[in-house]
């Protein structure tokens, strides 16, 4: 939400603003893609809220999908605004579009446009739940960065913002539709290997204290809306945060934003890369929409990895999935007939006849395919139904997420129950910051009391 939301507009009446429909609608003839003709009927309208590298990169997937017209941008950054719309609108007079991309500052203004059909998620993490949830709510169909969001009850509001106004949404865990990994979770669900016993999830360190130092904000950025709902004193500027871009010469980021890497501001690789790589282990041993019901952290009575145990008995750990690379993010199945490994662009199994012929050679693959899995979304808008990745998907794998960290800070198992949402009573962890936080002022999210 705006600071002080337009000076005192609340989130009923932003909502009604937005009904209005205060933007005029952009009427475009057809054009072709690749030799596919697109009819205006079919067109699929994005605006993108969050314009950093995850930004540049879902726009350039995004752009490979026939229909799709990016008509706004948004990001708390004047500098990366005026990238994105550079990018946006040559790649949109090559195909002959009207390339108009209009920039703003909140997104609020975004999704006042009712010319726009689809709000694309790529902010930091804590900003997720708000931005997904108003866009729902104002009629948006919405893709998603993971990890779903920053706490356990964001993305649990998050879910049922999609549901209750009927929306198509997808969580940007894009191993999804990735080959490699869609025969991985076939063998395993169709016990190829045995009943699972044990999986090594490798994915990375988790977070740990800001300690990065203070310094001046620039001008180009608003740093008072990036911490948006953020509630925590200890929060301060530095560019490794909010990466600096330069315009002239044009420059990417030097890095990814280290918001990620800090447990005031993210969940650590716990989330980043445990999105993706708990993600498959869940779906493979049909935990989507659960999960485990333990967590005991690494260190605790001896133990040697972060450990999670299901209520089936099977036992997942972070931990190395391969021998000789003990750093590579990755999952290895256990069954009690064989094993499975699985990576980007790679799998291995104790039998190598179960795998497809073509994947028999094991190969290294690219470092992030996207496209095939905006495609699938694209596809749903047009067609309404449930994508690959739906939001409970994103829901249960960021509660995964959130549960392995607040055992890990609290030093001492915490006992969760899918079935019921809660901690069973264990009053320590219900306050965790994780699970909920107070939002700074203005800021309610919505479909939570307290």
């Amino acid at each position: 939400m705006k600071e002080n939301t337009k000076k005192g507009v609340t989130r009923r009446e932003f909502l009604g603003l937005s009904a209005l429909g205060l933007a005029s609608l952009t009427i475009l003839p057809s054009w072709a893609v690749n030799g596919v003709r697109i009819a205006p009927s079919d067109r699929v309208v994005l605006g993108f809220v969050g314009l950093g590298q995850q930004g540049l990169s879902d726009f350039k997937s995004f752009s490979t999908c026939p229909g799709v017209q990016v008509a706004a941008c948004c990001d708390v950054d004047s500098l990366k605004r005026e990238r994105f719309k550079r990018r946006v609108e040559a790649w949109q007079k090559s195909l002959n579009v009207a390339p108009r991309c209009d920039m703003y500052e909140f997104y609020e203004d975004v999704l006042d446009r009712k010319d726009i059909d689809v709000i694309e998620v790529a902010t930091p993490d804590h900003w997720h739940a708000l931005v997904a949830i108003h866009a729902c709510q104002s009629g948006k169909d919405v893709y998603c960065q993971k990890p779903l969001a920053y706490t356990i009850t964001e993305g649990l509001a998050v879910a049922r913002a999609v549901r209750d106004n009927n929306r198509v949404f997808q969580i940007g865990s894009q191993q999804r539709s990735s080959k490699e990994f869609q025969d991985a979770i076939a063998l395993v669900r169709a016990g190829k290997i045995g009943h699972i016993e044990k999986i090594y999830a490798r994915v990375g360190e988790p977070p740990k204290p800001l300690d990065l130092p203070e310094m001046d904000v620039p001008g180009n950025l608003n740093f008072n809306q990036w911490m948006g709902p953020l509630n925590d004193p200890k929060i301060h500027y530095h560019p490794d945060l909010c990466p600096p871009i330069s315009l002239e010469p044009e420059q990417n980021e030097k890095l990814w934003g280290a918001w990620r890497w800090y447990q005031e501001t993210g969940n650590g690789y716990t989330a980043d890369w445990g999105a993706h790589m708990f993600d498959i282990a869940q779906a493979a041993i049909g935990m989507d929409g659960s999960g485990p019901v333990e967590f005991i952290p690494k260190g605790y009575e001896g133990t040697e990895y972060a450990t999670m145990k299901y209520a089936n008995g099977i036992v997942m750990t972070e931990q190395p999935y391969r021998e000789d690379n003990a750093n590579a993010q990755g999952i290895k199945f256990i069954g009690d007939k064989g094993w499975l490994k699985v990576a980007r662009g790679y799998i291995e199994c104790s039998d190598p006849s179960l795998l497809p012929k073509e994947e028999k050679k094991v190969g290294k693959g690219e470092y992030e395919v996207s496209s095939p899995h905006m495609q699938n979304f694209i596809d749903c808008v047009r067609s309404r139904r449930n994508p690959i990745a739906p939001v409970e998907v994103g829901c249960s794998t960021n509660t995964l997420c959130c549960l392995q960290n607040i055992a890990r800070e609290l030093g001492r198992p915490v006992h969760w129950d899918p079935a019921t949402l809660s901690f069973n009573g264990d009053r320590e962890a219900e306050s965790h910051r994780l699970y909920w936080y107070e939002y700074r002022n203005p800021y309610k999210l919505p479909y939570y009391d307290k």
